[in-house]
């Protein structure tokens, strides 16, 4: 039984998901650091505007008497800056923090304001952010100023980040597209590694990058290895069970003629065990060509396998409706129930096949009255060539491969086979087959 998980992202989307994320990083970053960039020319150009006033009316002001510079100040305010003279300094607040850098710019731009004894501050009032401060002038008054609108800062408007990332969406649409298209031949080399066994061999056509070029070539001569191999151990057996039968039938026909005695009895019954043998290890090793699966109705091939153990004076009994059919390969199922059949009479004196359909499949149940099996062995017997004989009670005919070669059909059929121990005695055989047909027309 295999044990499968798929995994959250295939090969495209782990892909894909690396590539969108690594854009949206850059992207993400590029626009932050594109604001930030904006904010600081806005700080730069209004340092540069805010020097140039300051010089003007520094000027101006210097120039007017002092009972006229309370009106000069006011006559200079603009839309973008209110001037305020005093004849005395102001308290400076204190909590608002100091815009060095901006004075830098602002003395950098205008020198002559070095011996102004300027100060800036940012303040906050709400959610706006101004510049305000004050500068000195010449006979030791000061002139006090303040910014109407916020100063420009970083913007994270989701406007530009969104458009921003609208060529990165289109990117990776484009890239996943073309990605979806590279991996086409892996995904054709997954789909005829899961058929290597079940089928056919169909090389898989080399397209691709040429690492996955080479990978597909390998496969494909790995899958013509495996085939050549197949079929040569599939003709071997076929001669080695041909020219074994071929004495043993010769031999079966002289045995008919010695008189009947025991000795005759015991030969035949030898040469019966040997042929029970050569067929019980071709069945297992697939010393015919492989079946194709085809619509079977398994009632009636029920009925029959139960019928002809009741023609041979068996106690069997069938269960189960009269036609339900399902798309198996007829002899190894066929078989297969024969096996467990024959097995539970053997060590058993009645049987019962019972047949029914249950959720989206279809079970085989084939109980007997036995001394069952140990529950620590009901693994074990599934082997091949595992023998329990004293477990049974009885000696057994053949390899021990009789539900080996039952496991083996189940397997081929995508189903699974379950041995238990009833509670009142005898062993349960439990057969569950997939109903692939009706399961896809119900979709």
């Amino acid at each position: 039984m295999r044990l499968l998980r798929r995994p959250a992202f295939g090969l495209l989307g782990q892909v894909v998901a690396i590539l969108l994320i690594t854009l949206l990083i850059e992207f993400g970053a590029s626009t932050i650091l594109y604001e930030r960039a904006s904010g600081f020319a806005v700080r730069d150009d209004e340092a540069n505007r805010l020097a140039e006033h300051l010089v003007i009316s520094r000027r101006l002001l210097a120039e007017r008497p002092p009972q006229g510079r309370s009106t000069m100040a006011a006559e200079l305010t603009t839309d973008r800056y209110a001037l305020t003279w005093s004849p005395t300094p102001h308290p400076t607040p204190r909590i608002a923090p100091a815009l060095d850098e901006m004075q830098r710019q602002v003395l950098e731009w205008e020198p002559s304001l070095q011996n102004a004894n300027l100060q800036l501050r940012l303040l906050s009032p709400g959610r706006r952010s101004v510049v305000t401060g004050g500068m000195q002038l010449a006979d030791g008054s000061w002139v006090y100023f303040r910014t109407l609108a916020p100063i420009g800062g970083i913007s994270f408007a989701a406007e530009r980040i969104a458009l921003a990332l609208i060529p990165a969406i289109a990117l990776m649409v484009l890239a996943g597209v073309a990605l979806r298209r590279s991996f086409r031949p892996l995904r054709m080399l997954a789909a005829a590694a899961d058929r290597v066994g079940h089928g056919a061999v169909e090389p898989v056509e080399v397209d691709g990058p040429g690492e996955v070029r080479r990978v597909i070539s390998a496969f494909n001569d790995m899958q013509e290895r495996i085939r050549a191999l197949i079929a040569g151990r599939t003709q071997a057996l076929a001669a080695v069970g041909h020219d074994l039968r071929t004495p043993l039938a010769r031999l079966h026909l002289r045995t008919e003629a010695l008189p009947r005695d025991d000795t005759r009895e015991a030969i035949l019954h030898d040469v019966a065990e040997m042929e029970a043998m050569i067929t019980s290890l071709l069945a297992f090793l697939g010393g015919a060509e492989p079946e194709a699966p085809s619509m079977v109705d398994l009632a009636v091939l029920c009925e029959t396998v139960i019928d002809d153990a009741a023609d041979r004076g068996a106690d069997a009994v069938y269960e189960g409706p009269d036609h339900l059919e399902l798309r198996v390969r007829r002899l190894s199922i066929k078989r297969a129930m024969t096996n467990l059949v024959e097995n539970a009479l053997h060590y058993g004196n009645s049987v019962t096949l019972t047949l029914a359909r249950e959720g989206t499949g279809v079970v085989i149940r084939v109980v007997d009255d036995g001394p069952g099996i140990p529950e620590d062995k009901l693994r074990e017997v599934l082997e091949p060539f595992v023998r329990l004989d004293p477990a049974r009670g009885r000696d057994t005919v053949g390899f021990g491969l009789g539900l080996s070669i039952v496991a083996k059909a189940v397997a081929d059929e995508g189903g699974t086979l379950t041995l238990s121990n009833r509670a009142e005695g005898g062993l349960e055989a439990c057969i569950s087959l997939p109903d692939t047909q009706r399961h896809s027309d119900t979709q």
